[in-house]
């Protein structure tokens, strides 16, 4: 690491160092906060089977309903919405608003990014 540590006039002591390098630290410490959000139990993990089948869904949020274990009814009730429109949404024919997606993501216990397709 190449800092440089510099005093203020006014005896504030900080570290320059170059933006990759500062880059670099804040991805180290993101992954050290995933991680440790994991250990604690704060993040949810997947088996190696889950992240198959997360990849085979047609949509993250059919993967998350069927690990939830509830039927598009029971999804669609709980996030105010009908089973035609959960299964659209399953299948990747239509989106969903954000509204919708959050209180989708609510009743499935996941974060909204975690019901985004990589495509």
């Amino acid at each position: 690491m190449t800092a440089k540590l510099i005093t203020t006039p006014g005896g504030e002591k900080l570290a320059i160092l170059p933006a990759d390098e500062f880059e670099d630290l804040c991805d180290q410490l993101a992954h050290a906060t995933a991680m440790a959000d994991y250990r604690s139990g704060r993040e949810e993990g997947l088996t190696l089977e889950e992240v198959d089948a997360l990849l085979a869904a047609p949509t993250p949020l059919a993967f998350w309903r069927a690990k939830r274990g509830l039927t598009q009814a029971a999804l669609a009730k709980a996030a105010g919405t009908t089973q035609p429109h959960i299964a659209d949404l399953e299948s990747g024919k239509h989106g969903g608003s954000l509204e919708l997606m959050a209180r989708i993501a609510k009743a499935l216990a996941v974060k909204i990014d975690d019901l985004a397709s990589a495509g």
